[in-house]
């Protein structure tokens, strides 16, 4: 967009195929080209066993994953202003965090 036009009226609409689901789990894979992040659900069936099932990958480019990087944290802050700090736990050493 350049300086004196008019902001575009933005209109949103969901395709057929478009779903909500919670995800506690988000798996990201970096290349050259893009970002991978695949969602799913943790579900640990015993103390030594855990099952990831991942139900959505979704491909950013660089510059939409910067902008969704910022999008969060900005959200995140006026979270945390209103509701407190989110303390997240100190992984052990070797361990994947999810």
């Amino acid at each position: 967009m350049t300086p004196g036009q008019p902001t575009p009226k933005l209109h949103l609409t969901n395709t057929p195929d478009y779903r909500e689901q919670y995800a506690n789990s988000v798996q990201v894979r970096v290349s050259l080209w893009d970002f991978f992040l695949m969602f799913g659900t943790i579900n640990q069936t015993a103390p030594d066993a855990v099952t990831i099932s991942n139900f959505q990958g979704v491909y950013l480019s660089p510059p939409q994953a910067k902008a969704l990087s910022n999008l969060l944290s900005q959200n995140l802050k006026q979270y945390e202003a209103t509701f407190g700090e989110i303390r997240l736990e100190t992984p052990q050493q070797g361990e994947i965090i999810q």
